[in-house]
């Protein structure tokens, strides 16, 4: 009998259909109560809208990923339209962030434009009063402090982040969450964060169907590896195991409002 959990984010859309049908026909065995399914962009959006209309269990999240060349006519508008229509249905703005990893591979690329880009969605979530997931690591994630703090935004989930101990902080003073995925397992980096960062201000993801190593290795990537992922935080944090299991869910409850 597995501890309830929550998956606070995964991309559910991009799974293939038999992926899919596995991984939410076997939620109440691995005890996975709830799936956080972000969006990429405006399909995506669509697509995880009539994924959670048809399982409960799957609830959406809207934005625009940006590790991605920047979007051509009114992409943006639409997305920040759906949100509006759909506010009751999503459960936050997201995923959405700076492109990091783009821009390791392309240099050239401007910055500006992402964070106009952004600055619009944490705009969005502020004005409705929603959570917002973001995707910002290392020398990105400051800049992106300062926009959350420029429209005093405190609801926001850093997921896989990575950064300097000064960023780190100062996240963890301003409230904002993470969540940590499998790679806590055997990622030095990932279990210096979590012995870092209070549990109140964590929770538990597996981004998938991004793939992991170690013993993860050649696996899809299934929301039941967070139980591993958990035991591995408890492990660091020296806690009982159940109280990390009740903290984490309760976090991501009380998070999402779900």
């Amino acid at each position: 009998m597995y501890q309830p959990v929550i998956d606070a984010h995964i991309h559910v859309d991009k799974y293939h259909k038999n992926e899919q049908k596995i991984i939410l026909q076997e939620l109440d065995t691995y005890g996975i109560e709830s799936l956080i399914a972000v969006s990429e962009n405006l399909i995506s959006a669509k697509e995880n809208l009539a994924l959670a209309q048809k399982n409960k269990r799957i609830k959406p999240a809207f934005g625009w990923n940006p590790e991605q060349e920047l979007p051509t006519g009114n992409e943006i508008a639409d997305i920040q339209d759906m949100i509006v229509q759909n506010q009751d249905e999503m459960v936050a703005v997201g995923e959405v962030g700076l492109p990091y990893y783009l821009r390791k591979k392309h240099p050239e690329i401007p910055i500006e434009p992402y964070v106009e880009i952004l600055e619009l969605f944490i705009r969005q979530a502020g004005q409705l009063n929603k959570p917002i997931v973001l995707h910002a690591v290392y020398e990105d994630a400051p800049t992106v402090c300062d926009l959350l703090e420029k429209y005093d935004m405190s609801k926001a989930h850093f997921h896989w982040f990575k950064g300097d101990p000064e960023t780190t902080e100062r996240m963890l003073l301003n409230g904002y969450f993470i969540s940590i995925t499998p790679d806590v397992i055997y990622e030095a980096e990932i279990q210096q964060l979590v012995w870092d960062y209070p549990l109140k201000q964590m929770m538990v993801e597996t981004d998938g169907p991004w793939s992991f190593k170690g013993p993860f290795e050649n696996k899809l990537t299934h929301p039941k590896m967070m139980h591993q992922t958990i035991r591995e935080i408890a492990r660091i944090k020296q806690m009982d195991i159940t109280e990390v299991y009740n903290m984490l869910f309760e976090n991501t409850k009380r998070f999402y409002n779900v």
